[in-house]
């Protein structure tokens, strides 16, 4: 569905899967994590093991890898009844330390895209997870200079979006927002009566996972970042 891009003043980019590669790591890190108990549980069991422990903390550590390492520990614990060894706890802890210092991959294309887009629109970041995590990626990223604002939230719902929206008086109606998560980057987005356009990345976190409504209203989907360009 194509959408009427006239009005639009201010584009806001998610980070994770949109600007840079993330969820890629959290999978690698996953099947580390699975290796390491391997003598403990079947691998099913210990995906299924940490996605629950991640769901049950969300509410206490947020998003982010911090969190991540967390449930990492806590469910080595618990599948090994507490018999996980002091040296494993430390590996896991190291795996958690090696996505946090882990390079800053861009996805293609996006700095030609941002330069295009500077001078036309107001550009921010709206992302969610660790505030020091995702402060640190967009400086060693070298996208700051684009960005005019960057704000990291602790959810992406609709009141999210419309108190932040207000807090920069931006007008709902001139403001596009650009993601590759339906659930946290378009469909909040497109409730409160703004614009979306809908980027997938090749692998989504469960947790992110929603079905595509039958009709798209306010936004489109594009396979490619680069596509932007035909309609801003």
């Amino acid at each position: 569905m194509e959408i009427d891009f006239k009005g639009i003043k201010v584009i806001g980019f998610d980070a994770d899967d949109t600007l840079w590669v993330n969820e890629t790591y959290f999978r690698e890190t996953e099947e580390k994590f699975s290796k390491l108990l391997e003598d403990y549980e079947t691998r099913n069991k210990i995906d299924q093991e940490l996605f629950k422990m991640e769901m049950k903390n969300l509410e206490l550590y947020g998003y982010g890898i911090k969190g991540f390492m967390l449930s990492m520990i806590e469910s080595a614990l618990e599948l090994s009844n507490n018999g996980i060894s002091q040296a494993t706890l430390l590996e896991i802890l190291n795996l958690g330390k090696k996505m946090i210092a882990h390079p800053v991959e861009l996805l293609d294309g996006i700095e030609e895209i941002l330069n295009k887009l500077q001078g036309k629109y107001r550009l921010i970041v709206l992302t969610k997870g660790d505030l020091l995590d995702q402060e640190r990626k967009l400086e060693r990223s070298g996208l700051s200079k684009y960005f005019h604002h960057v704000e990291v939230l602790s959810d992406k719902k609709e009141k999210n979006y419309r108190d932040l929206l207000e807090h920069l008086n931006i007008d709902v109606k001139e403001f596009l927002m650009i993601g590759n998560s339906l659930k946290s980057d378009v469909l909040p987005i497109v409730n409160i009566g703004a614009k979306a356009i809908h980027v997938p990345f090749h692998t989504t976190w469960k947790h992110e996972e929603i079905a595509e409504p039958e009709q798209k209203t306010g936004y489109m989907g594009i396979n490619s970042l680069k596509k932007i360009l035909q309609y801003l």
